[in-house]
């Protein structure tokens, strides 16, 4: 049998999603009035990476084990409390995605660097992706040279003076974004080159590639702003083509690296829904230690998706060597080893 090369139905989402979103640029720029022409290579390295998230992500969810949480963590937040899922959703993504507050219980300085990268990149994202693509864009007021106005999806939203504190921090927030991602990204960057458990441990693709090109594109776009700030444009043009380079790379390597846990994490909150769900309808008690260890939904369908998988784990009379907790399998098959040594009449050998 011919093994398949590509899931057929991942490609069609991920088509559907990068169509989808080249309508969004066409018609969310104003059919392209406001699309900057000099954003079209980043334009091109946005979608792509769209393409390989969602092929990637669709593949993730196709597997039983993912797709049962999926399922179940969906039909939990559309059922019962509603409003009361979707505060708890809200609260946890505040305090996961947002604070960070999962890295804390490990270090404080890990935390502080963690969190510095994450509202790095997320901000970086939330002010990059709508500007590639031409959903906002600024222009001077009607009969005004002082005045600025910023405009989604067309529609004038707020206005400012071009010499005020608030366009100051409007028109260098990338540049608060980049030194946020450098502090978080050298602090782990340095890390990985001295601590000897991390550098036996860690490859150069997976670990320390991400934390470089983070780096990278940060600093690049920093010397764009000193560049046209404070050296009049000088090395400008080869200063943008770095740059560009380096968030293409980034853009490609997001599906395929370690880059697309930041896809991964928002649906840890989905397992949170679904490990309280399960807490409320009981817990399960091993048979062999008589304590509780998993909640009865979660040891219910894992019997599902090992059966899905080809495991059936149901004994004769039917109970499953799934109703056991670890303790209990652990004593059983030592159990077992000293029955089959007994019968074999070499305790020792």
């Amino acid at each position: 049998m011919k093994n398949k090369t590509f899931n057929t139905k991942a490609l069609l989402v991920a088509t559907l999603v990068s169509i989808l979103t080249i309508v969004l640029v066409f018609y969310g720029s104003r059919k392209l009035q406001n699309f900057d022409a000099a954003l079209v290579t980043y334009l091109f390295g946005t979608v792509f990476a769209f393409f390989g998230i969602v092929y990637r992500y669709t593949v993730w969810l196709q597997r039983p084990p993912t797709w049962m949480y999926f399922k179940r963590s969906i039909k939990f937040l559309f059922t019962g409390k509603v409003f009361s899922h979707l505060w708890f959703l809200g609260k946890e993504s505040v305090q996961n995605i947002v604070v960070q507050r999962f890295i804390y219980p490990r270090s404080k300085w890990r935390w502080f660097a963690h969190f510095c990268i994450a509202i790095g990149c997320l901000s970086a994202f939330a002010i990059t992706i709508p500007l590639t693509f031409g959903w906002i864009h600024f222009t001077l007021a009607p009969n005004s040279i002082s005045i600025y106005e910023a405009h989604f999806f067309g529609f004038t939203m707020m206005d400012f003076e071009i010499s005020s504190f608030l366009a100051f921090l409007i028109f260098h927030a990338l540049n608060w974004s980049s030194w946020l991602v450098i502090i978080g990204s050298v602090y782990y960057l340095r890390r990985r080159l001295t601590n000897p458990g991390l550098i036996a441990t860690q490859t150069f693709e997976g670990d320390l590639l991400p934390l470089i090109l983070l780096i990278a594109i940060s600093v690049t776009g920093l010397c764009l702003t000193y560049s046209y700030q404070f050296m009049k444009g000088f090395a400008y043009d080869f200063l943008a083509v770095i740059h560009c380079v380096t968030v293409i790379m980034f853009l490609i390597w997001i599906p395929f690296g370690k880059f697309f846990h930041i896809i991964q994490r928002p649906a840890q909150i989905g397992a949170h829904i679904y490990k309280q769900e399960g807490i409320k309808k009981g817990m399960a008690v091993c048979p062999h230690t008589g304590d509780e260890f998993a909640t009865q939904l979660h040891i219910d369908d894992l019997k599902i998706v090992t059966k899905e998988l080809g495991f059936d784990f149901t004994h004769e009379d039917g109970t499953s060597h799934l109703d056991l907790s670890p303790e209990g399998k652990r004593s059983r098959l030592a159990q077992a080893h000293l029955k089959a040594r007994l019968e074999g009449g070499n305790l020792f050998g």
